[in-house]
Order: C-alpha cells, then structure tokens, then sequence
C-alpha cells in the first residue's frame, strides 16, 4: 500500500470519517427529505382529489340548477297556458251569457208583440162583429136579432157550433199535445170549450196550444203531430176551388 503511495492509516480513518457522514446523512437529511417529498406528494393527491371532488360538486350543482331553470320554465309555460285557457273560457261565458241575455231579449219583444198583435186582433174582431151585423142589416134593410148574428159570426171565427168543434167531428186523433190555430183570437170561454173537446179527442191527455193566423179567414186548423185537421175558411175555399176545376 506504502509503495503505491496509500497510507492504510489515513484510508481507514478516510471510510470511517465517510461512513459517519453517511449515516448523519442518512439520519438527518435523507429521512427527513423523504419525508417531505412524501408528504408533498400526499398534499398533491388530496388537492386533486379535492379539485376532483368540487369539480363533480359543481358539475352536479350546474345541472341541479338547469333542472331547477327547466322546471321553472315548464312551470310558467304551463301556469301561462291554463292563464289563456281561463281567458278565453272566461270570454266564452262572457259572450255566451250575452247570447243569452240578447236572446231572451228577443224572445221577450217577439212575445210583446206577438201580444199585442193578440190584443189588437181581439179588437178587431169584436169590430168584425159589429161591422158584419150592420152590413147584414143594410143588406136586408130591416133589424136583425143581434145576439144571433154575433153567435153566428163567433161560430165562423172560432170553429164551435152547438158547443161542439165540427173539423174534430168523426176524426181519429193521437198524440201527446195539440196546436189550434183561430183567425183570430178565441175569447177565455171558447178556449176552455175547444182545449176540452181537443183533449178529450186526445184520449184526457196532452197540452193544447192556441196560435193566431188570419191567413185562414175563419174556423179552426187543428194540428196533431204531423196530422193536420183543417176546417178553415180558406181551406174550405181552396177545397171549393179544386172542385171546380
């Protein structure tokens, strides 16, 4: 060793001196590095793993929310659909309780002055009267029996001789109601007589309506069901007529 310049000495206490410092370094630096190195990797794993975990928390949250924003826009679509639905519902009513108010307006005016072409009629019959009976008298230029003449001229207007209704004398009738229609209107007396005789005909069954037409002249047109009785003047005219021909 001597002759290749080494001193065995000073070599031994070079490795000793060596290995002492590698196990302060060990003891004192690499340990403790390690350490740190270990410890910052494990702070680097949990911030990520924190980063993950917020990412996912705001992923979740971003879409709570679009589905809390869809919801509402869905909630408000629908809320202003049943707001229309209502509006034109309520203008539905609206219109239709017009309809209704305008038609029984109608109704009632017809009504008015369907009476009043009633009241008018009433008059004119008892002027009818009065102007048959004179022209009669002047005809025959003497005074008749006023009384028998105004029963004459009843019987013309309201179908009824001898208390009977002569257009239901031998006819069949059925049904569940009956329209009568006078030339002109038939007094209280004589509305009882034909509704009853109507009724009876009807089997003790049935409504009686009266209806005013001076286009038949006089008598009575009895209708029941789609059966028609027509003892009218005009009928009996227009039946004259055909037979001449």
């Amino acid at each position: 060793m001597e002759a290749l310049g080494i001193n065995l000495g000073y070599l031994v206490v070079q490795i000793f001196n060596f290995a002492i410092l590698l196990v302060v370094l060990r003891a004192w630096v690499y340990k403790p590095v390690l350490g740190l190195l270990e410890k910052r990797r494990e702070t680097i794993a949990k911030g990520l793993e924190d980063a993950r975990i917020a990412a996912e928390a705001r992923e979740n949250a971003e879409k709570e929310a679009e589905k809390i924003l869809n919801d509402a826009r869905a909630k408000a679509a629908q809320e202003a659909r049943d707001a229309t639905q209502r509006a034109e519902q309520q203008a539905k009513d609206i219109r239709s309780a017009a309809e209704a108010v305008a038609a029984k307006a109608r109704e009632q005016a017809v009504a008015e002055v369907e009476q009043e072409r009633v009241r008018v009629l009433s008059d004119v019959r008892g002027q009818v009267a009065a102007l048959a009976v004179a022209a009669a008298q002047k005809l025959i230029g003497e005074s008749l029996d006023a009384k028998k003449q105004t029963t004459l001229i009843n019987e013309f207007f309201s179908g009824v001789k001898a208390g009977k209704i002569t257009v239901l004398e031998g006819a069949e009738v059925s049904g569940s109601g009956a329209v009568v229609t006078s030339a002109l209107p038939l007094s209280k007396e004589e509305q009882e007589t034909v509704g009853a005789q109507v009724t009876k005909a009807l089997g003790g069954k049935g409504e009686v309506t009266f209806r005013v037409d001076p286009n038949i002249l006089g008598g009575l047109v009895v209708r029941v069901g789609d059966k028609v009785l027509d003892g009218s003047v005009s009928g009996q005219l227009g039946a004259l007529g055909q037979s001449l021909k």
